[in-house]
């Protein structure tokens, strides 16, 4: 099942046979007129950890030639002696810096999910295993490389994982002052900042209940608390910045339910919007589609797949939350709504809220690779303009006579004509059991 899945055959013995067939070359033999070390393409596969680097040197259709085991110095030193040619490598920690230096040298690299090398790794896990199975996984046409990133990109995402982990904190140490009080019989407000807004009030009216040591204690952490929130609006002002600094990030904050902190952690993220065909890739990429189980004719959609980034992923449902419920204050309001929050508020009343908000973030992830994209404004109507509406026929019910059924296709093929040749003289052309009358 594998073999028909990912594209390829597992070697029947070990390494010393040619790894797989390059889809860009043909396999060598002793009849080819062409030597084998002239046709092939040279890849340079790489391991590398903090202070070890394992490098695996390949032809296309050939055996691995060298490997090499090597320190940080004598890494850096191996690719002045090198002429480019395409190097693969995992897409993890540390891997972006060296793609860019490797680029920069004029070498084509490809960076390869962790997770699609791991199918490709015979037996053991060592640094050896890795560099056959990161070749073996770049001869898949279907596994797709990592976009490498740049430094600014890089600091982006930075930024947002540490104002990540820095709310994580300032909410442990919440629940942490509410459990220590709650075990001393005194209760408190619900909602963060109403909690720290009355702590001291509620901390001065029991305390004779509390000991002086989880006084002391309790007004610990809230100055902590107080001094998490200061870098954290810091972070936030300085995301703020690069939005105002950035064109694309300007102009994904156009669409609805998309702030500063989803439009930065998107174009951080993405790198090169280019790279995805159509905005169903992208929202796929962030797990936003639903996750199929079908076979022969039948097909089953189930929950969302939830691949990708679970932050960004984050980000994008609560904003569409927010669309959402901006939408519904404006119905109520009597303002006009565009196409998009019409579209909303119809999923919203089909089921769930939740169900809804999901069905939402999908949509303005597809938006924002198309204003990213095409490079232009957003515009909620502009489903409107880029195709007519639907001319809407009656329902028919599953126990209608056939004479109904045929009436309906009559008018359905009728309006077709209508639209496809309008003001036509002599009549609308009819179609009818495959031929046209008049």
């Amino acid at each position: 099942m594998w073999t028909a899945v990912m594209g390829w055959t597992p070697p029947a013995r070990g390494s010393n046979l040619p790894l797989a067939r390059d889809a860009d070359h043909e396999p060598c033999n002793e009849k080819s007129p062409v030597p084998c070390h002239v046709q092939a393409k040279l890849t340079i596969a790489v391991d590398f950890a903090k202070n070890v680097f394992e490098v695996a040197v390949s032809a296309a259709a050939e055996h691995i030639r060298e490997r090499r085991r090597m320190s940080r110095q004598q890494f850096e030193r191996f690719w002045s002696t090198r002429e480019p040619c395409r190097v693969v490598m995992e897409g993890c920690s540390g891997s972006h810096h060296w793609a860019r230096l490797l680029i920069g040298l004029g070498f084509e690299v490809k960076l390869i999910p962790p997770r699609y090398v791991t199918p490709y790794r015979r037996r053991n896990k060592t640094d050896r295993a890795d560099c056959e199975a990161i070749l073996e996984a770049d001869r898949c046409a279907g596994i797709h490389g990592i976009t490498v990133k740049s430094e600014a990109q890089q600091a982006i995402l930075s930024l947002h994982r540490v104002r990540s982990q820095w709310m994580a904190t300032r909410t442990a140490r919440i629940n942490a002052m509410r459990g220590m009080l709650r075990e001393l019989g005194v209760t408190c407000a619900l909602g963060a900042e109403r909690f720290l807004t009355d702590l001291h009030q509620v901390v001065e009216h029991n305390r004779e209940r509390l000991p002086e040591r989880i006084r002391r204690m309790v007004t610990l952490l809230w100055e902590e608390v107080r001094e998490l929130e200061g870098r954290i609006e810091s972070v936030e002002e300085e995301l703020a910045g690069l939005a105002k600094e950035e064109p694309v990030i300007r102009t994904l904050l156009q669409v609805p339910g998309i702030g500063v902190l989803t439009a930065t952690a998107l174009y951080a993220s993405v790198g090169s919007v280019h790279v995805f065909r159509s905005g169903r890739h992208l929202a796929s990429w962030l797990g936003l589609t639903p996750r199929e189980s079908s076979s022969g004719e039948r097909r089953r959609l189930g929950r969302i797949t939830k691949q990708g980034d679970p932050y960004l992923r984050t980000l994008l449902i609560h904003g569409a939350r927010s669309a959402l419920l901006a939408a519904a204050r404006a119905e109520r309001a009597g303002r006009s709504l565009t196409h998009l929050q019409a579209w909303a508020l119809e999923r919203a009343g089909e089921g769930h809220t939740n169900r809804a908000a999901v069905a939402l973030a999908n949509k303005l992830a597809r938006i924002a690779w198309a204003v990213w994209r095409h490079e232009r404004r957003f515009d909620g109507d502009h489903a409107l303009h880029s195709r007519p509406l639907p001319v809407r026929l009656p329902r028919v019910p599953r126990a209608a006579a056939g004479s109904e059924i045929e009436a309906l296709s009559s008018q359905r093929e009728e309006r077709d004509l209508r639209l496809r040749a309008p003001g036509q003289e002599g009549g609308v052309h009819i179609r009818s059991l495959g031929h046209a009358r008049t």
